[in-house]
């Protein structure tokens, strides 16, 4: 089994556990809700930047399929955006939420660097680490935009945090 493998299956395992734990059985579908929306969302947005060779995977796992990586748009991002909307800091303050949406794009952007220089998982061809943190701002926006609109058609314009 190769390094990249073995990142891909662990953090397979890591996004799995951190949305079991970090999702109250009373949001369960809401969880699925915000899973299945930014699946949608990064699937459509990974297909366009390997499409138009903005970012390659030389290791992926449908290697004839697509040119996306598969693990990244269909169960890490999506995972990873539950959690953020099932533990964002909704009574915290401003301040608070703010720190939220920054902290997520740049662990994310930081690790992915990490990984884009020391394997094979992702090569940058047109791509910066900038545009990796901004387009993860957006959609975290995105993601917690619509969950927001979800909860609220869900309980008839009342919102619960």
């Amino acid at each position: 089994m190769t390094k990249e493998i073995i990142i891909v299956i662990a953090v397979w395992i890591v996004s799995g556990a951190l949305v079991v734990l970090s999702t109250p059985r009373r949001k369960i579908r809401e969880a699925l809700v915000v899973f299945l929306y930014m699946q949608m969302l990064t699937w459509f947005f990974g297909l366009l930047v390997a499409q138009y060779r903005l970012i390659e995977y030389p290791v992926r796992e449908f290697s004839y399929a697509t040119r996306s990586s598969f693990s990244f748009e269909f169960f890490i991002y999506p995972a990873i955006c539950v959690v953020f909307n099932m533990r964002y800091p909704q009574t915290k303050g401003i301040v608070r939420g703010i720190l939220w949406y920054l902290f997520f794009p740049s662990w994310m952007t930081a690790i992915e660097k990490l990984i884009e220089d020391r394997t094979r998982l992702i090569d940058y061809i047109h791509w910066e680490w900038y545009w990796t943190w901004i387009t993860l701002l957006i959609t975290f926006w995105l993601s917690r935009a619509f969950y927001l609109w979800f909860i609220q058609e869900r309980t008839g314009g009342m919102r619960r945090p």
